[in-house]
């Protein structure tokens, strides 16, 4: 409920609950948590706020977050605002998008029971989410899921009718640097629990060096764990400048029309790239191209897996996405199925200290053994002669 800015000199009672930060500002949660710092209070405009956003909101530390969409619409039983009431963090949704004309990024701001002050002036009175209550709402939500999977479904048969020559692997391909050809492909995207399952394929990744791609910010998450990305896919918009001058083939996934919207930004870093129209999302134009271009196997991390994960998504297009899985289905799999089935060949270091263990032991025996001095001797006497030193 918006409300006319008022002021007020009085004392908040000793029972209301209350937190006090800096505000930032970010109509795109994406964007807006690489500027977040602990105790900042988020202000987004984030209809149905999916599991992955929240997952970033609680892991910036911030104090508060202030919604100018509803955090769950009702639809389906999006896990966002669960993760962050449950994580202690004041979860309040407002009427509008009035906030980002109010305040300002640094603005001082408080929460308090719903409320939002900045200093003694109250710029709107909103839904404070109660941790026991959205938690009620999610059960009752996952016992009322038909009327999204109908939606979900709906959609679906739509984008197979729309974009059949897609499905049925007629879409043209540049000729890209990188190349695929009969190897593994490492796929990274920006979802759940991404950065834990890179750590856990770092053996597979030593022992297979698969083709690395970054499907946009996905591409920061390999560069933070020290590995380089082969080719980094998307509109390019949620990817560091640092991470596109890392050396990676760039290739912007365009609309259908030709239409680039991350081709000025590469253009004003003066940096080569290929331009790639296509329908659906920047991660199936990624899997595309790993099977298009004869990838044995392809991984994909943070990528969308199952159906819950499809409906908290909430995005028209995760109908090309489900879609594109069953296309490349039988070279696709999972990082958490890699990481439970695959297992790591021994490391050079491990053979070389156990080797180096064996001779320290050998030594050992020789010096404590006076029968075995001569033998040592004539050991060390054969190998001079065979070393041609003697």
């Amino acid at each position: 409920m918006a409300v006319t800015p008022t002021t007020a000199t009085q004392r908040p009672r000793a029972d209301v609950r209350e937190v006090a930060g800096i505000a930032r500002l970010g109509k795109r949660t994406k964007h807006l948590v690489k500027r977040l710092r602990p105790g900042d209070i988020a202000i987004i405009d984030h209809r149905d706020l999916d599991r992955v956003s929240g997952e970033d909101l609680v892991a910036c530390g911030v104090a508060g977050v202030v919604n100018c969409s509803p955090s769950s619409a009702g639809g389906y039983p999006n896990m966002g605002p669960l993760l962050v009431v449950q994580a202690g963090i004041q979860l309040v949704d407002v009427d509008g998008a009035a906030l980002f004309e109010q305040l300002q990024d640094g603005d001082p701001i408080v929460l308090r029971d719903g409320e939002v002050w900045r200093r003694d002036e109250l710029l709107t009175v909103g839904r404070l989410q109660e941790p026991e209550q959205v938690q009620a709402e999610t059960d009752r939500r996952r016992g009322e899921i038909g009327e999204a999977l109908e939606a979900f479904a709906v959609n679906t048969v739509q984008y197979m009718v729309e974009e059949r020559d897609l499905l049925a692997g007629r879409i043209e391909l540049p000729r890209f640097a990188t190349d695929f050809r009969d190897r593994h492909v490492l796929i990274v995207v920006r979802g759940v629990d991404h950065k834990r399952d890179i750590k856990a394929l770092r053996p597979y990744i030593r022992d297979m060096r698969p083709v690395l791609v970054g499907v946009d910010g996905g591409a920061d998450a390999l560069l933070q764990e020290g590995l380089q990305p082969d080719m980094i896919v998307g509109d390019m918009d949620s990817a560091a400048e640092a991470t596109l001058r890392c050396g990676a083939e760039l290739v912007v996934h365009a609309y259908a029309d030709g239409r680039a919207p991350g081709r000025d930004q590469l253009e004003r870093l003066g940096l080569e790239h290929l331009i790639l129209p296509a329908p659906g999302t920047s991660q199936d134009v990624a899997m595309l191209i790993a099977a298009e271009k004869g990838a044995q196997l392809i991984v994909t991390v943070g990528s969308h897996f199952n159906l819950v994960e499809f409906l908290d998504k909430a995005r028209r297009g995760m109908a090309s996405t489900f879609l594109t899985r069953l296309r490349v289905g039988e070279i696709l799999v999972d990082a958490k199925g890699v990481s439970r089935l695959y297992r790591p060949r021994p490391g050079l270091r491990p053979v070389l200290a156990l080797a180096l263990t064996g001779l320290v032991v050998l030594v050992a025996i020789v010096l404590a053994t006076p029968g075995l001095h001569d033998v040592a001797d004539l050991l060390w006497l054969k190998l001079q002669v065979l070393l041609g030193i003697a």
